[in-house]
Order: structure tokens, then sequence, then C-alpha cells
């Protein structure tokens, strides 16, 4: 299989000059040499996260201190592998590293973005320092699912927001769904959306009555994933899995 890197800074214009070099960045690069054992003449994919990809080959310059691993671009390709629908998974922060759990896999299963939350039965309470480095953390680990599942769009990973502010502020779509153990409609029942959904999914407990009525009141339905009751990484996954094989491309 060949070994796929997200390269941000792999300009647009390349897409344009097959056979042009680019330097591939030190976390890619040493990945590339030290992990994959990637030489010289070795094939592999490069993507700038906003669509398609590039057939490249590894040449490297210089040597010793001063060697460096680079790309030639020798093709580009306008595949898309993203899913017909948008989801923003509304993640409230649990317990340990189950967040980098909840971003990989919604990110294999073609979730659009996730937006983390603080609510008030969250495990883990996040700010400040510590809280950004959780997000660069958190979008690495999202860059990391793309170039395993081959997707070529990076889907966006949003600063953390206290569960009421997000609520405020977030714009209105065709379906917002909250995710309930108790009560709720089926997904089975509902309609295929027409435009984008908005997934909410509680920490462990649950949200507070007070969190559920808010977002109640901003439009955000009920839904139940059976008789049985789900952790916090599973629930939003689960439902997530299940809108692509009702509505999207599984």
């Amino acid at each position: 299989m060949i070994a796929r890197f997200y390269c941000p800074d792999t300009a647009a214009a390349a897409r344009l000059a097959p056979g042009r070099t680019v330097v591939l960045p030190d976390e890619v690069a040493h990945h590339a040499a030290k992990v994959l054992r990637l030489r010289a003449g070795d094939a592999v994919v490069l993507f700038d996260g906003t669509g398609g990809e590039y057939q490249a080959v590894i040449v490297e310059s210089g040597s010793g201190a001063g060697r460096r691993l680079l790309a030639r671009l020798d093709a580009w390709h306008e595949v898309e592998r993203e899913a017909p629908l948008r989801v923003t998974l509304i993640q409230a922060l649990p317990g340990g590293d189950k967040m980098d759990l909840v971003i990989q896999k919604a990110v294999e299963l073609g979730v659009a973005a996730i937006q983390p939350v603080q609510a008030r039965r969250s495990v883990v309470r996040l700010g400040g320092e510590r809280a950004a480095r959780r997000m660069v953390h958190w979008r690495q680990v999202a860059v990391a699912a793309c170039e395993q599942s081959g997707r070529n769009r990076l889907p966006e990973v949003r600063e953390l927001l206290d569960l009421p502010d997000y609520l405020a502020g977030a714009p209105a779509v065709p379906l917002r769904l909250l995710l309930s153990p108790h009560q709720g409609a089926r997904l089975a029942d509902l309609p295929r959306p027409a435009g984008e959904i908005q997934l909410l999914a509680g920490p462990e407990g649950g949200f507070e009555a007070a969190e559920e009525d808010m977002a109640r009141s901003v439009g955000f339905q009920p839904l139940r994933l059976g008789p049985r009751i789900l952790r916090t990484e599973t629930a939003g996954l689960a439902a997530l899995a299940a809108m692509m094989a009702l509505w999207g491309d599984f």
C-alpha cells in the first residue's frame, strides 16, 4: 500500500507543474524515513487537505545533517472520497484519551466537522494552555485518520467550547439530533435530510436536564439508538455509521 502524507504547504500551483519538487514537512519526513523506511525512488501520495491528491516520488537532497527529504510531483488526481452527508459531531468531552478514539473513527466514517464541548458532567475540564495543546493533538489525530482512510479533505476540528456557548451561537441546519438513551425517534423513521446534520453526544453520565432543555429549545430533537445504553465514545460513532448506511455511501 502506498504511503499517504498530509502536506498543507503543497501549493495549489503545483497542480499545474508536473515535475515540481516540494520539501516534505519535518514530521512527514521523519515518519517517512525513520518509521516507514522510505527511500529515494519510493512512490507516495501527497494531499493538502482541500481535495484531490498528488502522485509523487521520494527524492533526497544533501547529506548528513543537511539531508532533506523531498518529493517530486508526478501527477494530480481530482479524486474525491467525501461522504454525501455533511455531519458535524458535537462531542461532549469524555474521560481519558477517549476523544482521540472518537475523532479517529469519526474521520474514518466521513464526518465533516467535529465540535468538542464541555458539559457539566464532563469528567475532563480543559482551559488555557492545556486546552490549546489538546486541540493541536486532536487535529493531528484527524490528519492521521485522513492519511490512513484515503480522505483528501481535512475535517475541521473546531475550538473547544462550553456547551451553552455552542448552543447559543451554532448556525441552524435542517436536522439537529440529540442522542438520548431513554427517549426519542428512531433514525430509520426520519426522512433523509436535505442539508447538513448536527449530532450532539453527551458525556459520561449524560447531559443534565437543563442542558437537554437548552438543546431542545434551539431545535435539537432526541434520537434513541435502540434499547441498550451506549458509552459516550460509542454513541456518536454508532449514530454516524447508521446515518452513512441509511443516507450516505455505505
